[in-house]
């Protein structure tokens, strides 16, 4: 599993991070997300086979954190 770390400078609190492991993990072959507020990012470990970058890009674009390309 491909572990990524992606930046989403919306990211303020903690209770962003929780909305953004709700959502995501909820997608197929997302195995693991965690964040910190601090440095406004995201890690994740997923299966590139199952579900793509766009797919969780768009997730978390969707709860109000898009991801700084």
């Amino acid at each position: 599993m491909p572990q990524v770390t992606l930046e989403a400078p919306d990211i303020s609190c903690d209770h962003c991070i929780q909305s953004i492991q709700k959502a995501v993990t909820k997608l197929p072959a997302v195995r693991f997300v965690a964040g910190d507020p601090v440095v406004k990012q995201v890690t994740l470990d997923y299966d590139p086979g199952a579900v793509s970058m766009g797919q969780i890009e768009g997730v978390m674009e969707e709860e109000g954190y898009p991801v700084k390309k």
